[in-house]
């Protein structure tokens, strides 16, 4: 029986350790989306600050294009707008994971007990 439970507890564990490992890539994710937020959120403030007949140029490849300014923050706004989008739907990802891995401790929680009683009733007998 104790065989059984261990197998068991191990099938489990390596259960929780896939659930960490999912967990940490969203939150890797979830960290890289808050930089390209903060990096385009100051791209938009430095377009707010020029004035309508100032040049931007954006960079495609190893070549500066000039881009008109209003086409240039729709972009960024765009862009802050999909990554805020990205950054809620990770949030609900994390909630998710956490809820399962609050449930898969709570298996191993139980599990281990049982192994503990087991281990008790087999030293008993013995």
């Amino acid at each position: 029986m104790a065989e059984g439970l261990q197998k068991k507890l191990q099938q489990e564990v390596e259960k929780f350790k896939a659930i960490q490992k999912e967990y940490q890539t969203v939150i890797n994710s979830r960290q890289q989306l808050d930089s390209q937020l903060t990096e385009n959120s100051g791209v938009r403030d430095e377009l707010n600050i020029l004035e309508s007949d100032a040049n931007v140029f954006k960079l495609i490849g190893p070549v500066l294009v000039k881009q008109d300014l209003e086409e240039a923050r729709q972009n960024v706004n765009k862009r802050i707008d999909y990554i805020t989008g990205e950054t809620k739907r990770l949030e609900k990802t994390i909630e998710d994971l956490d809820k399962k891995q609050d449930a898969q401790r709570e298996v191993l929680g139980k599990l281990q007990q049982q192994l503990q009683q087991a281990q008790v009733k087999a030293a008993m007998k013995a």
